[in-house]
């Protein structure tokens, strides 16, 4: 924990000779983490009301990055960090990221997305003094991509053609900030499966609830996103699972989901079909809507033994003009079989630290961050560069970190003064 440069550390009911806690994260840390969350929000997506320059908007994204990095080399100037062994391995991902770039195969571009990511990964590390399993980053989170969701609804109302417009067949983009409805579909899921996590254990009142989950899945709906909301339904279950026996909300939670889930398939059977397939062919459905043969073609391409192992340096997370959408394939094409390796260890790790931990809110948000994030890998690219993937994957990584401790300190030792002669005779007599 961190001291709160606006208060002085808590003294009260610190042990003798241990060091004081410090009163909790500072405000700072908000702002960091909402900053990494505008890095992660990508410069490429519709066309805005107000047209923005790629250039301008990647001299945002970028100019958030390090400016995160340096407030929090403000707030953490003595570099205390904490052992994690999620920043670790992603700290062998940033290595192996460069080796593969250092070729310059996917040309310039590979080193600014490595110093990028080297300025991302540093700055997780800064953060990490912060990271103690408490909730303070969920509520970061969700506030933070609650602001952007706030920003496509202002988009929706100002300019309806816009925001829906007919090269996307009418789904939901960012009219005010270029955000694509993959995108948009992800933070609506996210922030919904934490929200409700929050409910349930009680960690924040229903009508705040209700005012950040009904327009949540209403955006959701919207953007007509099968992967995000697949991985909120199958995220939420999994995580609540993890509470069932020993929460009764969420086990009221769960019987109620189950039966209005059944009544919603009988009855609107028909619109959730329709929704579901967005007015696609069966032919394109089966395909993934053309991925399987970008995915075909990526992997039929002739590679050196090099090109295997290393990949051919981090990119656009596209394959002949055309983008991968499969977080794995996009890791083999960048980083080679050594970075899927170390995607397929930080999934795995954190997938176990999170069902050896007894069970408790802070284990479910993780399981539901986790899972959406497993599932998301498979249509959607990002588990291998600065992404929302690996941000939802550092919160998962601080809510099962373990409590940190005051550290007692050593108590200096007094030498014994000598008794002088006088006094020791004086003493006889």
């Amino acid at each position: 924990m961190g001291e709160n440069p606006t208060r002085g550390p808590d003294t009260a009911g610190t042990p003798p000779g241990a060091e004081p806690r410090p009163a909790g994260t500072p405000k700072i840390v908000g702002i960091v983490w909402g900053l990494l969350v505008l890095n992660t929000l990508g410069s490429a997506g519709a066309k805005t009301i107000v047209p923005l320059p790629r250039s301008l908007i990647q001299m945002v994204t970028m100019g958030s990055l390090v400016a995160a990095f340096a407030l929090a080399l403000a707030v953490n100037q003595r570099l205390r960090i904490r052992s994690s062994a999620y920043v670790l391995l992603l700290s062998l991902l940033l290595v192996s990221s460069v080796i593969s770039s250092a070729s310059l195969e996917s040309g310039m571009g590979a080193l600014f997305r490595c110093f990028r990511l080297t300025l991302f990964v540093g700055t997780l590390w800064l953060l990490s003094r912060w990271w103690d399993g408490s909730l303070t980053f969920v509520r970061h989170h969700v506030r933070a991509y609650f602001a952007v969701l706030g920003s496509v609804a202002v988009g929706l109302v100002v300019s309806p053609g816009k925001a829906l417009p007919d090269l996307y067949g009418g789904r939901l983009v960012g009219a005010l900030w270029p955000l694509t409805p993959p995108q948009i579909g992800q933070y609506a899921a996210v922030i919904t499966g934490l929200t409700v996590l929050l409910v349930i254990g009680k960690r924040t009142d229903r009508t705040s609830a209700v005012l950040v989950i009904v327009p949540s899945l209403v955006l959701l709906a919207l953007t007509h996103t099968r992967t995000a909301t697949l991985g909120l339904l199958l995220g939420l279950s999994l995580a609540i699972g993890s509470l069932v026996l020993t929460s009764a909300a969420a086990r009221r939670f769960f019987t109620w989901a189950v039966l209005c889930s059944v009544v919603a398939a009988v009855g609107f059977a028909s619109a959730l079909q329709t929704w579901f397939l967005r007015g696609q062919s069966q032919e394109n459905f089966s395909s993934l809507t053309g991925r399987a043969k970008v995915w075909n073609a990526l992997l039929a391409a002739p590679r050196s033994t090099s090109e295997k192992l290393f990949g051919l340096g981090l990119g656009d997370k596209s394959y002949g003009g055309l983008p991968i959408d499969n977080s794995w394939l996009a890791v083999y094409n960048e980083q080679g079989l050594i970075g899927v390796i170390l995607v397929a260890v930080i999934v795995i790790v954190l997938g176990g630290v999170a069902l050896l931990r007894p069970p408790s809110l802070q284990r479910a948000c993780a399981i539901f961050l986790i899972s959406y994030c497993a599932i998301a890998s498979y249509t959607e690219a990002g588990l291998g560069d600065a992404s929302p993937y690996l941000l939802h994957l550092a919160l998962a990584a601080a809510l099962l970190a373990a409590p940190a401790t005051a550290t007692p300190l050593p108590t200096p030792t007094v030498p014994r003064r000598g008794i002088p002669r006088w006094a020791q005779r004086s003493e006889v007599t």
